[in-house]
């Protein structure tokens, strides 16, 4: 039965819902972040505009450039924009290597290189890139004999670029060149034959050791370093060293267009800057690598800044560059002379 309430209102037993909360005001964190997404659409808005009209105005000059132009310019070209030219680095100390494998670095992998490169219809140049103070006779001359037979087979011209030292074998390499291109102060020259032996001799009697040694003839055993070279053994090498000697200067006399008498002036062993070979006619022009590029593009008729094609691994780039630093500052010559046989070399060993 329904009851009423003192205000004449029905009262059904049911309690009445209770009201919802007003609503919180709007947070000034949620205000903030509306603000930026409008700064961010108008933004947006503006960059297209912005775009249309560069488009636009592209369009325009490229309907009002005149055909007969752009035509000339396309039948004016001579070359193609893929010619380049090559740069191929020789860098440390140059050996045979003791493998043909890829990934080392003797002579064999840089004729080959030089031989691969030289035959791309694109490549119209090639740069030596040399920082090396030269190495065994054999290898420095095949890397030598590739770079004539490139020149003879392709009519490509070579420029040789020196970085740090060029000397001995790493000049004897670049006489094979056109062009000729070094810093100021390069170390270079030492053009020169060299055959080094250890003696042990005195180390091994204060030890206590003695070497025996059967052979079939007298000179069998010649550069061992466990005793005193002969008189003999001597004479004998020093006919090898005046004959390398010879095969030397005669490279350079032939490679640098000079007088064999004025190249002997020039290679009693000594080294030069750069701008002291400059001065006796062993380097043509003194640059960097860019100076370098610029010459071998001038030379192939690209002109200058060309395009540059490289197919060096950069690892091997790494350890080349290791070889390098190690070879020039003597961190390597103990290992050298404990391990290394004698051998007749084209090589400046500075320190």
């Amino acid at each position: 039965m329904e009851e009423q309430n003192n205000s004449g209102s029905v009262n059904s037993g049911v309690p009445p819902a209770p009201s919802s909360p007003p609503a919180p005001p709007a947070l000034p964190a949620a205000r903030g972040t509306a603000l930026w997404l409008k700064a961010v659409a108008v933004l947006y808005a503006l960059s297209l505009v912005a775009a249309f009209v560069v488009i636009n105005k592209a369009d325009a000059a490229r309907k009002t450039r005149p055909k007969d132009m752009a035509l000339s310019k396309i039948a004016g070209l001579k070359h193609s924009k893929k010619d380049a030219v090559a740069v191929i680095p020789l860098y440390g100390v140059i050996t045979q290597g003791s493998s043909s494998r890829s990934w080392d670095r003797g002579s064999q992998q840089i004729a080959k290189r030089i031989k691969t490169l030289s035959g791309k219809k694109e490549v119209k140049a090639i740069v030596l890139d040399i920082n090396s103070p030269g190495g065994s006779v054999g290898a420095v001359q095949e890397i030598y004999s590739a770079v004539l037979r490139a020149k003879a087979e392709t009519k490509k011209p070579f420029v040789a670029r020196f970085g740090d030292v060029s000397a001995s074998g790493g000049y004897y390499v670049a006489s094979a060149c056109d062009v000729i291109v070094a810093q100021p102060g390069t170390i270079t020259g030492s053009i020169g034959v060299i055959f080094s032996v250890s003696n042990f001799e005195g180390l091994m009697k204060k030890v206590g050791m003695r070497s025996e040694v059967v052979k079939s003839g007298k000179f069998k055993d010649m550069g061992s370093m466990s005793r005193e070279m002969t008189p003999d053994e001597r004479k004998l090498l020093q006919a090898m060293i005046d004959d390398s000697y010879d095969q030397f200067v005669t490279a350079v006399a032939q490679g640098r267009k000079m007088d064999v008498e004025k190249v002997k002036l020039l290679a009693d062993g000594r080294i030069y800057t750069g701008r002291q070979g400059k001065e006796a006619g062993l380097v043509d022009k003194l640059g960097d690598l860019q100076d370098a590029l610029d010459e071998a593009g001038e030379l192939a008729k690209i002109g200058k800044n060309p395009r540059v094609l490289s197919d060096s691994d950069p690892f091997e780039n790494l350890l080349s560059l290791m070889d390098t630093k190690l070879s020039l500052f003597g961190a390597s010559s103990l290992a050298e002379a404990a391990g290394a046989a004698p051998s007749l070399e084209y090589r400046w060993y500075g320190r």
